[in-house]
């Protein structure tokens, strides 16, 4: 792919979490509205709704819009802000994760689950146990053990918790401190809850030293994705207020990872969500930018390209502001 492509463009879609089931690429993003809410730190101007689940028979091909997955008017324990979800499949069901604000206006992650692939999906009657803040992620390790990564800064709550507890006072690190991390935890067998305490995803530095917080160019904010690559595990995410996408190798799914590099510089828009995936012998770059709405950073649009590895198995960094 030479060029971006654009992929839905009769609503705003973000966030977008791509998965292949059943030969297809099935893409499970946010649904961007304009809810008239003033932009903020904390995002509530994000204020989704419900989610529609895409899908393609090739890259180049037809987006098919299989329409409501999720509504927030059907899940029990919803407050507001359907955040950026992820998809897994086991035991010949689907499962879609969501970050969402309970009615205490506390992040929660919840499961809902489906026959299809597209949905729709029948939420859990509760929150999973144990779970805070945003943005899981669902990593499929090939050997019957699924892992969710998760977390966000600022809007997405991970600074209010230390040690998988609330803390009286919300606040990130001091610059030269080690920088708050993302989680990882292994699920349950019946994907359903989380099977351990999550864990802490530690990013190293060149020198083997866990990042700083003041490296606002290099640590973790949010969007958190998780690949495999000639047996290697490839730890992706955004910066947040820096405005980049990196990535950091590891050996485990739990790490900890080194930091190798920028994946996509600045886009149109505040900041950017992706996904890595692998479709019929080429690896793909999905997340979105703000040009369609001209700028508007709460009404996004998803899009993909070519992502390519050099031969010591970094990767090519992709210019944000390409089309």
């Amino acid at each position: 792919m030479a060029k971006m492509r654009y992929l839905v463009k009769d609503i705003f879609t973000a966030d977008p979490s791509a998965h292949v089931f059943n030969g297809k690429i099935y893409i499970y993003p946010s649904h961007d509205i304009d809810a008239g809410i003033p932009e903020n730190d904390n995002g509530d101007h994000f204020d989704m709704r419900d989610y529609h689940v895409f899908s393609m028979d090739s890259i180049d091909g037809e987006v098919t819009d299989h329409g409501v997955a999720l509504d927030i008017k059907n899940i029990p324990w919803a407050g507001r802000q359907l955040w950026a979800p992820d998809a897994a499949y086991k035991n010949r069901k689907y499962y879609l994760y969501f970050p969402l604000k309970d009615k205490t206006d506390i992040f929660r992650i919840g499961v809902a689950t489906s026959d299809k692939p597209e949905g729709p999906f029948i939420p859990q009657s509760d929150p999973i146990k144990g779970s805070y803040s945003i943005d899981p992620a669902v990593f499929d390790n090939g050997d019957g053990n699924f892992y969710m990564y998760f977390g966000g800064l600022w809007g997405g709550q991970l600074q209010r918790y230390r040690n998988n507890k609330a803390i009286e006072c919300g606040h990130e690190p001091k610059d030269d401190e080690p920088a708050l991390c993302a989680k990882v935890v292994k699920l349950s067998d019946d994907m359903l809850n989380f099977a351990e305490e999550p864990r802490d995803v530690v990013i190293l530095d060149e020198k083997g030293e866990p990042l700083k917080a003041g490296d606002h160019k290099r640590r973790f904010f949010e969007a958190s994705w998780m690949h495999k690559y000639n047996g290697k595990y490839y730890f992706s995410y955004s910066t947040g207020n820096t405005h980049l996408l990196c990535y950091a190798i590891g050996d485990n799914p739990y790490g900890p990872f080194t930091y190798k590099g920028v994946i996509l510089t600045p886009v149109v828009g505040w900041t950017t969500h992706h996904s890595i995936v692998e479709f019929q012998g080429k690896w793909y770059l999905f997340h979105h930018d703000s040009v369609p709405s001209g700028g508007k950073t709460w009404l996004r649009s998803m899009k993909v390209t070519e992502l390519e590895y050099n031969e010591d198995g970094s990767i090519k960094t992709i210019d944000g502001m390409r089309n």
